[in-house]
């Protein structure tokens, strides 16, 4: 009989490595800072989403066998699932804040529109100064 939690189990882990994987191309592939800051967090984010999935499951299977240690492997991977999507994102916004207040410029941007030059002053109602 096909044991589909297993089969489950592996889709997620093959999944999450794959996005992990593609964090790590995008780091060595992409020009600047911001972008590598896109690939770095997004990718190794969902990927270690599926990873704790996988975890996770594979200890509610070892728990529902009768293995009390699968408790604590859940528990403990779902408390550094939510510290990863926790301070993968503002870690990201750190960096991109003070990369952005250092001066480092996009490689390839056309508008930037937190530059304080290319921001127009508009009056109360609405209309340009």
């Amino acid at each position: 009989m096909i044991d589909w939690f297993s089969i489950l189990i592996y889709i997620w882990l093959i999944i999450g490595i794959f996005f992990n994987l593609l964090a790590g191309v995008g780091l060595l592939r992409f020009p600047d800072v911001y972008t590598r800051l896109h690939a770095g967090t997004k990718c190794t984010t969902f990927g270690s989403i599926f990873l704790c999935l996988a975890v996770i499951f594979s200890g509610l299977n070892i728990w529902f066998n009768g293995n009390d240690n699968g408790s604590v492997l859940v528990i403990h991977t779902a408390a550094a699932l939510v510290a990863i999507l926790i301070t993968n994102p503002t870690g990201a916004h750190a960096i991109a804040r003070a990369a952005h207040r250092s001066g480092v410029k996009p490689a390839m941007a056309v508008v930037d529109d937190l530059d304080k030059k290319s921001v127009k002053k508009t009056t109360k109602k609405g209309g340009k100064k």
